[in-house]
């Protein structure tokens, strides 16, 4: 099946990962709730989440934990108060070391098939504001629960990045193709009641903790059918998205080493930090 071709793709890059060394601070938690079975994956990188190597390895370990474990279901939120996910971390893009972003690449492209692809219900309690990755990791899975007042939404172009095709694709399982394509060539960023309005989220808690159990009364809905049944369906209808970035995945490597390395997004790339380090910067400092 699906899944098993895409494990015995990635059990190498799996396998190195479980034999390295445990970092000092876990990048991510896992807590299981002994009722329901459903487990709580939060994102741990302070200061804002953001995707390195080291993080999304982490990341895809706890999903691998999840799956094998036999969770109920998965929950991804975060131990931040404030962000969700920010993204990718830009630092990570600025001047690459391009066997180095080769790497970073082909681990986000694990991420997300690990996500996507998850065989256990998975949704999102999105509980602080989710930009860019932040949203492409809500988009990829199955249930979307956000407080209010937040953001959403995939904002590559404002730096000159391209959005590959399967960030698209992704999207569009979400959204309505001219919804989405308007929001990535715009790109927008959706408030929490536009993003419910729009279907980029499901629900909208006014806490952290209803947001978690929406998430959970979303999973139950699948307590009475097979697991084994409903992760096979679901796999068939994703299987046509997957395999657009399974049919190249080197070839998806190559193209992003090749533009992120290029002068169009550096030059953007540094714009935008350049604001952004602005922006922190003329923000007024508490006592």
């Amino acid at each position: 099946m699906l899944r098993s071709k895409i494990l015995r793709l990635l059990s190498p890059a799996i396998n190195r990962r479980c034999m390295s060394s445990v970092p000092k601070i876990p990048l991510t938690l896992v807590e299981v709730d002994d009722k329901s079975g459903i487990a709580t994956l939060s994102m741990n990188r302070p200061p804002v989440n953001l995707l390195d190597i080291d993080m999304m390895n982490s990341i895809i370990e706890s999903i691998t934990e999840i799956e094998c474990n036999k969770s109920h279901g998965l929950i991804l939120t975060s131990s931040n108060d404030r962000v969700f996910c920010a993204g990718l971390d830009l630092n990570e893009l600025q001047k690459p070391n391009p066997e180095r972003l080769k790497e970073f690449w082909a681990i986000l492209q694990d991420l997300w098939l690990a996500l996507h692809l998850c065989s256990v219900p998975t949704a999102a309690a999105i509980n602080g504001q989710a930009p860019a990755g932040g949203c492409l990791l809500a988009t990829a899975c199955e249930y979307r629960v956000m407080m209010p007042e937040l953001i959403i939404g995939i904002n590559a172009v404002r730096f000159s990045y391209v959005v590959p095709r399967w960030f698209m694709l992704s999207y569009m399982s979400v959204l309505p193709r001219l919804v989405a394509e308007r929001a990535l060539t715009q790109g927008k960023l959706f408030t929490t009641a536009e993003a419910l309005q729009v279907g980029l989220i499901d629900e909208v808690a006014s806490s952290k903790e209803e947001a978690i159990s929406k998430c959970s009364s979303f999973i139950g809905t699948f307590s009475k059918v097979n697991p084994i049944a409903r992760s096979l369906t679901k796999k068939q209808f994703r299987e046509s998205d997957v395999q657009k970035l399974l049919a190249d995945r080197v070839g998806d490597i190559k193209e992003s080493v090749e533009y992120i390395s290029g002068p169009l997004l550096q030059e953007g790339l540094a714009a935008y930090l350049k604001e952004l380090k602005s922006k922190s910067s003329s923000k007024p400092r508490k006592s």
